[in-house]
């Protein structure tokens, strides 16, 4: 979840520098992660044994292809080309809130005071981060407010596929789930894109630009959903939310490397602050915990 989230972290910035270019649509761009990935976990699913997927199941991995991949996407690169990385990256900190809300009405996941704390801790930790740092890019976007609504309903989306495919994602193995699920979501995406892909002029796009892209697409998208998929099966939805806190870390990191900004003691409190969020939420008691102490 932690390498997951340091390249989705890398993604904001990387993404801006694309879409400003404005030779490559919010769509496209979308539709490059979607079928790129599809085409490269098909690739990963043929050195591995074949698993039957029945119809019911592979109509929840349709839904979970929406979720985690269609909507959550979308939504992002379509709120990324209209807002700045700054704010899309607090806009991120929701997710674990979504995700703790969901847990608990969902699974029944129960709401600690040391998970609460925690997920405060890591929310105060990214947004210090932030608003103490130089911004990443100094575009602002063209309407703001549609971005980052857009950017939030990327969180709620993917906090939701967290939550309810928790329990389903262990019963197939990696690159099965994620063949179906980014054939699916490129089914979906791919109609909206015809438009936009025919009149792209490739030949204007810099050698700067398609490893941007390249990025995207086989770490940003392809590493990651592995990474994603692995944390999800071992780790609470709240837990492994809170690892989301990771990006604005990111994103500091990569405004000090690029000469935007500097490190300092305010940002390193900020980064303890998220990581005892993290520790906080990671060490709380799970629905299990709550039962076997009840009983005892």
């Amino acid at each position: 979840m932690f390498s997951a989230n340091v390249m989705w972290g890398l993604m904001s910035p990387l993404a801006k520098f694309v879409l400003v270019s404005g030779v490559v649509t919010p769509v496209v761009l979308t539709n490059m992660r979607i079928c790129g990935a599809m085409v490269l976990f098909w690739i990963g699913s043929l050195f591995q044994k074949q698993e039957h997927v029945p119809p019911g199941d592979l109509l929840r991995l349709f839904g979970a292809a929406l979720l985690a991949i269609v909507f959550n996407q979308g939504s992002f690169i379509f709120g990324v080309g209209l807002t700045s990385p700054a704010d899309a990256s607090i806009i991120t900190t929701s997710m674990p809130l979504w995700a703790m809300i969901f847990a608990a009405f969902i699974l029944k996941e129960p709401i600690t005071v040391k998970k609460v704390l925690g997920i405060a801790a890591g929310a105060a930790g990214a947004l210090l981060l932030i608003f103490g740092s130089g911004r990443v890019s100094g575009a602002t976007g063209d309407n703001p407010v549609l971005g980052d609504f857009l950017v939030m309903c990327a969180q709620f989306s993917y906090a939701l596929y967290l939550v309810v495919y928790k329990k389903f994602v262990s019963k197939y193995s990696l690159f099965t789930i994620m063949k179906w699920m980014f054939t699916f979501a490129a089914a979906c995406a791919l109609p909206f894109a015809v438009g936009d892909l025919r009149q792209m002029q490739w030949e204007l796009l810099t050698a700067n630009q398609f490893a941007a892209i390249a990025f995207i697409v086989v770490c940003a998208t392809f590493l990651s959903y592995i990474l994603i998929l692995v944390g999800q099966k071992d780790l609470r939805p709240t837990v492994a939310g809170m690892y989301n806190y990771v990006q604005p870390i990111v994103a500091c990191i990569v405004a000090v490397l690029w000469g935007m900004d500097t490190f300092n003691a305010v940002k390193g409190f900020a980064v303890l602050l998220i990581f005892s969020g993290v520790y906080l939420v990671t060490t709380s008691k799970s629905r299990a915990d709550v039962s076997s102490s009840q009983r005892h």
